[in-house]
């Protein structure tokens, strides 16, 4: 299988050319409700989910951002259905659940708030076998006093020390949109990308340089860019020919 490619072809059929225990980390936003039209694709969601846990290697970590669309005046709740299948029929850790919150989201109207996130789960195979946390500079030093609360409801106090950085939050904030998620004009052209910084961070928390990192729904190829300047390998998927250019397009100067 060639490395650093993307393979204009349904991710079953890439998937089907990778050996058991393949890939260290996959980071996608699938085409969930059809919120928008992908050039008309579709996909097999339950096939993809045993097949990226057959080629996930023990500690590897699927980082699978999802939403759910309104219809009929309800959520769908596909977020919530997708995690509990992946969880409870093919056989991953729910390792964590991060939210994708966006600062500038587009107005809705109607007789609900603005929709400001999305779900990033963290799926495991095992434990994950590399965590590499973001951290930001803490306010206090010295001793702190820690208060658990046990079981039985009482309180129990501990000296802790406080160290200068603690591990960020679970919620990541990021400001999207043109000039904003990529400065990649060619990206533009894709109906969804990713904020490059999401993907930045995500990589940088789950992977060491030279882990292979894959994207089965590519895109206009925010993951190759990233995994790349960021010393990864890769390989991407995409069905449309027309997402396959536009990535190509944007990778070509990112790539050398």
């Amino acid at each position: 299988m060639k490395i650093n490619n993307i393979y204009n072809e349904n991710c079953l059929e890439t998937m089907s050319g990778m050996s058991d225990d393949f890939v260290d980390f996959v980071i996608t936003s699938p085409p969930y409700d059809n919120i928008r039209n992908y050039n008309g694709f579709h996909f097999e969601f339950e096939r993809i989910a045993f097949e990226l846990f057959r080629i996930l290697k023990k500690g590897g970590v699927v980082v699978w951002v999802v939403g759910d669309a309104t219809i009929d005046g309800s959520e769908t709740g596909t977020s919530f259905k997708q995690a509990l299948f992946l969880k409870e029929k093919v056989g991953f850790r729910l390792h964590d659940t991060m939210i994708y919150f966006k600062n500038n989201p587009m107005p809705q109207t109607g007789n609900r708030y603005h929709q400001h996130f999305e779900y990033m789960f963290a799926f495991s195979k095992d434990n994950p076998k590399t965590f590499n946390p973001i951290t930001e500079p803490t306010k206090y030093r010295g001793l702190a006093n820690m208060k658990n609360r046990g079981k039985d409801g009482n309180l129990d106090y501990e000296k802790v020390p406080r160290t200068t950085e603690k591990k960020v939050g679970n919620v990541f904030f990021y400001s999207i949109g043109g000039g904003i998620s990529t400065k990649d004009k060619v990206a533009y052209q894709h109906p969804a990308i990713f904020p490059e910084q999401l993907v930045h961070d995500q990589i940088l928390t789950w992977t060491n340089e030279g882990d292979l990192v894959y994207d089965p729904f590519m895109g206009s190829g925010t993951t190759a860019k990233m995994a790349h300047l960021m010393n990864r390998e890769w390989i991407g998927s995409e069905i449309s020919v027309e997402y396959v250019e536009i990535a190509n397009n944007r990778l070509e100067k990112n790539l050398k």
